[in-house]
């Protein structure tokens, strides 16, 4: 695979994925995508329905990669990274769910980032300095990413956080950990975790100092194995519908996720899939697909707090892929003096013909977790009841449709809103039972780059 910038290739040339995994962040500034997208061999779209999901994703991963990892190599990572189940349910009449909550911290985030951890020890040249990664994290981002990496030799990680903004229970799965972790809270909200990373990621003298990555969804080894369980609930629900149109629905915070779903719809050439962007109250995209153009802006604090994003950096992305000029539109947002330009009417129009956006209230959301409850008996977090809205939605105005939500996180982990809502207590699962006794580590820290640069330089024992 051959990657770009959304900054429009400034460099002359082309990345390779191992470039582009080390670096996270184009140098230019902007983030990495596929120079292209060809879609599978007809020979592995025919195979897909007789393999398991780690079956399936190393054929993505051959698909998307080419011959840059060894496929012996590649095979190891797969299986040694998905080692957990990934199960598909009917919950309503035509309407499913995608469980990726039973990973080692019970959210989706463990499948990109235990793929991603395992490609860089593959990878990692055995003399290179050690390297810093940079993660900021609005809840499920930091645990996986922690547990991923955790006592890797070589590398070590470093958490932004918003202070008091995330669960208590998705605070302890990394700021438990010591050892090669550091957690970072910030005083402030998510976007500015994301601010701080990217004034980072941008500072010269910093990089020339330590190596400098991230394990956020804007590093593309991260974002492209999520495509592993787009390939596989696609393969499932096609069996399961042959002749309908599909739509997946996808919580959407900072939109990695949702990238990664678009980017498999290429990759299978299945024009006959609609995707549903489910957004609580921080509604940036659902408002630019209904045509009111894009505006960034401080993020809202709601009880599906990994959403809390109002200035999502993958959008630009997304955009990129659909023609238009990603970094024109989105790059900056809160940033950009003045406010963001005005919306690519081209990209616009293409993307409308594929995503449909919805966003959701706290009492809506609570009301859905409630009432699936009552209905099925089945609890769900805040991410995933937003999401099942969205798909309730474009199922009644798609009626020969057949759809699945994203179930991103263990209900567990959003006990304190869960639990009143159901009138029970849930288990708690083991990866989450594990840390919650252990003292928590954290730094706090102003929302300035200053004093995360001291942190980075600090813990890295760089004088």
């Amino acid at each position: 695979m051959r990657l770009i910038s959304t900054r429009g290739d400034r460099e002359g040339g082309t990345w390779t994925f191992r470039e582009a995994l080390f670096l996270g962040q184009a140098p230019d500034g902007g983030l990495f995508v596929p120079a292209s997208l060809p879609p599978l061999p007809d020979a592995d779209r025919v195979a897909l329905p007789t393999l398991t999901f780690p079956q399936r994703a190393l054929v993505t991963a051959r698909h998307l990669l080419g011959t840059e990892i060894p496929d012996d190599v590649l095979h190891t990572i797969i299986h040694d990274a998905l080692d957990f189940p990934v199960p598909m349910r009917e919950i309503e009449p035509g309407a499913h769910v995608l469980e990726l909550f039973h990973g080692p911290t019970h959210a989706f985030k463990d499948i990109g980032a235990r793929f991603m951890a395992r490609a860089m020890a593959a990878l990692r040249d055995d003399a290179a300095p050690p390297v810093t990664i940079l993660t900021a994290t609005s809840g499920d981002t930091g645990g996986a990413v922690a547990h991923a990496f955790h006592g890797l030799p070589g590398i070590r990680i470093v958490v932004l956080y918003p202070l008091g903004r995330v669960s208590p229970r998705q605070e302890a799965q990394f700021a438990a950990l010591g050892g090669n972790v550091t957690a970072v809270a910030v005083r402030g909200a998510f976007d500015d975790c994301q601010r701080l990373a990217r004034q980072a990621f941008a500072d010269r003298a910093l990089r020339a100092r330590i190596a400098l990555t991230s394990a956020n969804s804007i590093n593309i080894g991260r974002l492209l194995p999520q495509t592993f369980y787009y390939i596989h609930a696609l393969t499932e629900l096609a069996r399961t519908a042959p002749d309908a149109e599909l739509v997946v629905s996808v919580p959407s915070g900072n939109f990695g996720n949702l990238t990664a779903g678009l980017i498999a719809r290429r990759a299978l050439g299945m024009s006959l899939v609609r995707f549903v962007a489910a957004t609580n109250e921080n509604s940036v995209v659902p408002e630019y697909l209904a045509g009111r153009g894009f505006h960034p802006r401080a993020s809202v604090e709601t009880i599906s707090s990994a959403m809390d994003v109002g200035d999502p950096s993958n959008f630009r992305r997304i955009v990129h892929l659909f023609g238009g000029d990603g970094e024109g539109l989105a790059h900056g947002g809160l940033d950009m003096p003045g406010g963001a330009p005005a919306p690519d009417p081209i990209a616009a129009s293409r993307l409308r013909t594929v995503l449909s956006g919805s966003s959701w209230t706290d009492r809506e959301t609570r009301d859905c977790i409630r009432g699936l409850w009552r209905r099925r008996g089945i609890a769900i977090d805040p991410h995933t009841a937003v999401g099942l809205l969205g798909l309730q939605r474009e199922l009644q105005r798609r009626p020969a449709a057949c759809g699945v939500v994203l179930a991103t996180a263990h209900p567990a982990k959003f006990a304190e809103t869960v639990e009143p809502l159901i009138g029970e207590t849930l288990p708690i699962p083991p990866g989450i039972a594990r840390v919650m006794d252990r003292p928590r580590r954290s730094i706090e820290v102003d929302p300035e780059v200053e004093a995360v640069r001291e942190v980075l330089l600090h813990r890295s024992g760089v004088a």
